[in-house]
C-alpha cells in the first residue's frame, strides 16, 4: 500500500499560480507513472498530467498544455503540479495517482486530493 497526501492548495485569486504537491510515504516502485487528476463540483474526474518514473517524460491533456506543469523529485518522492494564470474554471479537487501504466494509466494508488479555489 502506498499512502499519497497532497498539499499546496487553497482559495486564490484568478491569475494567481500555485504549486501544489503530492508526496508517498511509500517507495514508488520504479517503472511506474505518477499523474495528476482534478474533479470540479457536478463533473467527472479528468486526467490533467503524467509523468515517468525517471521523471523525463511528461504528458498532457491536450486543454491543459501551457499552464500547467508536472515534475517530480523521486529523492523526495514528491509529485509537483505547477499552475499559472488560474481560472475560476480550475476550481476543483486534484488528486494525485501513483503506479500507473504511463501515460494515463490506469493508477492504483491515489491521494485524498486538495481542494483548489479560484476566485473571479
Amino acid at each position: 500500500q502506498v499512502q499519497l497526501v497532497e498539499s499546496g492548495g487553497g482559495l486564490v485569486q484568478a491569475g494567481d499560480s500555485l504549486r501544489l504537491a503530492c508526496t508517498a510515504f511509500e517507495r514508488i516502485r520504479s517503472t511506474f507513472a505518477m499523474a495528476w487528476f482534478r474533479q470540479a463540483p457536478g463533473k467527472e474526474r479528468e486526467f490533467v498530467a503524467s509523468v515517468s518514473w525517471s521523471g523525463d517524460n511528461t504528458f498532457y491533456e491536450e486543454s491543459m498544455k501551457g499552464r500547467f506543469t508536472v515534475s517530480k523529485d523521486n529523492a523526495k518522492r514528491t509529485l509537483y503540479l505547477d499552475i499559472v494564470s488560474l481560472k475560476p474554471e480550475d476550481t476543483a479537487v486534484y488528486y494525485c495517482a501513483a503506479h500507473g501504466v504511463y501515460p494515463t494509466g490506469p493508477f492504483e494508488y491515489w491521494g485524498q486530493g486538495t481542494q483548489v479555489t479560484v476566485s473571479s
